[in-house]
């Protein structure tokens, strides 16, 4: 064996790591990604290889026919040289002020029922007048530490879940809901870290982590969210919105999620359920 053929193959650069990790996770071979980006799969092989490095479109065309989040595409252009295009900046920063003046008129449009603006790990970051009321109707909402998280609200023993019909189905397709809603839909450290906390609860089993289709689909055209009141059954189902073509990482991860009543005799139960409250 001669020398020149111990070193045609590099070693794997960062960059080839990232880009055959999102591909794996994407399901794609080399053939399938070059035939949606129009990049040479032997170009695609040098890349994950490290014996090439794409041009910064080039990049963002793999990136963006992989799907890959907008804060992982900053690490995939970190890795290849190249600076940052996406702002890290916070949800509620100023060049978020559009689109958080958006949010505020959809949570009022939603009244009297709840809205809640959410970030990617579920935590309350905006609610409309309506959501604490509502939940205060159940139980004692100022006893819980800001800021708020809707699946620790609805798994907590001492919180909702004494309150939610069909426990057990609700339990289930929330813990489906977190996995099909991820970012990218890849569930990171931290999202497995809220799973692990979630599952922690009482009576809670730890199957329900894997991302499982419903064994019975609803005969409903979406799964409802039952709450028990004063013996009534109040049924809704919810609304999810995300911002259309987000340019910020915040706005990528922002979701608001609007509460609707399920049938007439629960809107006319919330109503004067709201009154009274």
């Amino acid at each position: 064996m001669n020398s020149t053929s111990i070193t045609t193959k590099a070693p794997a650069t960062e960059l080839g790591i990232l880009l055959r990790y999102w591909r794996d996770m994407r399901g794609k071979s080399q053939l399938e990604l070059s035939l949606d980006t129009g990049v040479s799969q032997r170009h695609i092989s040098f890349i994950e290889s490290g014996r090439s490095v794409p041009g910064r479109l080039t990049l963002m065309d793999i990136a963006q026919s992989l799907d890959i989040p907008l804060r992982d595409r900053n690490s995939l252009l970190l890795a290849s040289g190249y600076a940052p295009m996406y702002s890290e900046s916070a949800w509620d920063a100023l060049e978020m002020h559009s689109v958080t003046k958006a949010l505020q008129r959809i949570l009022r449009q939603h009244e009297p029922f709840p809205a809640v603006v959410m970030d990617r790990y579920w935590n309350v970051l905006m609610t409309n007048v309506s959501a604490p009321r509502f939940f205060n109707c159940f139980i004692d909402m100022t006893a819980r530490k800001s800021p708020r998280n809707m699946l620790h609200l609805m798994f907590d023993p001492q919180g909702m879940r004494p309150f939610v019909a069909d426990w057990e189905g609700v339990a289930k397709s929330l813990i489906q809901r977190v996995h099909r809603e991820s970012v990218g839909r890849v569930v990171d450290e931290k999202t497995k870290k809220l799973l692990a906390d979630l599952v922690a609860y009482p009576d809670l089993k730890t199957q329900w982590k894997a991302a499982e289709g419903p064994s019975v689909q609803p005969v409903m055209p979406f799964i409802p969210l039952s709450f028990i009141k004063d013996g009534n059954i109040l049924n809704y189902f919810s609304m999810v919105t995300t911002v259309g073509t987000p340019q910020t990482i915040a706005a990528q991860e922002l979701r608001i999620e609007c509460l609707c009543p399920a049938d007439d005799a629960t809107e006319r139960l919330h109503v004067q359920m709201m009154v009274i409250r």
